[in-house]
């Protein structure tokens, strides 16, 4: 897709993440705001992904011979959803079931539910790092040249599981996992540097073996070629992480700056003043 074509696809994400969370007055919409360009990135511009002979995306939980991805901040599960429905794994008139009774679509990814495109039970914060780890170490045993992307919250950070997995990746030589840090500075207490300082992240992952990036992941252009760098800079040794600074809640200017959104919905008025700023490109579900 062209860049002009991917934020057309990132502007209806973010009106289908406003809309889920209003639509049953309660979710994350900040932080998912904040990844969308990303995730459009990956899942419609970088990852490899399984196909039948029509072009259509076939999911299995296996992954082999195609990129995965793991969502270890599953809080932001709105906009995971939003872009798997348009990447075509589950119809797009579902994500109307969001966090309803009996849905698929569950506040965090939930694999008991068998819905496409979901490799990981997440939202306890701290573990997807390792279930990379795992995954990108599958890949090599099985020697299958595909990559593993893990993507975690600055917050999230401060687990100390993180930084188990950060050590061990690298000690592995795991060179086909490329990780990435959502650096929006908020986290649901307030900001990270008063809650607890993660300070210089970058020279942290680099001090454990890790090949660091930064970007803007609120710039398509720039994801796209960070993104493209960091698949340049995997096989050689050593993994990557990107730390991608991020807006919460991009896109809706009264939902950004303040960690206010990282957990609570809009009521109707507010709304429609966040989907006048949104344009929608691909319908409305």
């Amino acid at each position: 897709m062209k860049t002009d074509e991917l934020k057309k696809v990132a502007s209806q994400v973010r009106r289908d993440i406003v809309r889920m969370v209003h639509g049953v007055a309660s979710g994350h919409p900040g932080g998912s705001l904040g990844c969308t360009d990303l995730l459009v990135g990956l899942y419609f511009q970088t990852m490899e992904l399984k196909t039948d002979e029509s072009g259509s995306v076939v999911f299995d939980m296996s992954g082999t011979g195609e990129d995965m991805f793991f969502l270890s901040n599953g809080h932001i599960s709105p906009v995971l959803y939003s872009v798997l429905a348009h990447r075509g794994y589950f119809p797009v008139s579902e994500l109307a079931t969001f966090r309803k009774l009996n849905s698929r679509l569950q506040g965090h990814p939930a694999t008991a539910e068998h819905l496409p495109g979901i490799r990981l039970a997440s939202g306890s914060l701290g573990q997807g790092l390792s279930a990379a780890a795992g995954a990108a170490y599958g890949k090599k045993i099985r020697k299958d040249p595909r990559r593993v992307y893990c993507l975690m919250g600055d917050g999230e950070q401060q687990e100390g599981q993180i930084w188990e997995a950060a050590a061990f990746i690298p000690h592995r030589k795991l060179d086909n996992l490329i990780a990435i840090i959502d650096y929006n500075g908020q986290q649901i207490d307030g900001p990270t540097d008063v809650v607890l300082n993660n300070r210089d992240l970058g020279a942290k992952y680099e001090a454990f073996g890790w090949k660091v990036l930064h970007m803007d992941g609120n710039n398509m252009e720039e994801v796209v070629a960070t993104l493209t760098k960091a698949n340049q800079e995997s096989g050689h040794g050593v993994p990557v992480c990107i730390i991608m600074k991020t807006e919460m809640g991009q896109g809706v200017d009264f939902m950004m700056h303040t960690h206010k959104w990282h957990g609570t919905a809009p009521n109707n008025e507010q709304l429609t003043a966040a989907l006048a700023q949104l344009e929608e490109t691909l319908g409305d579900y």
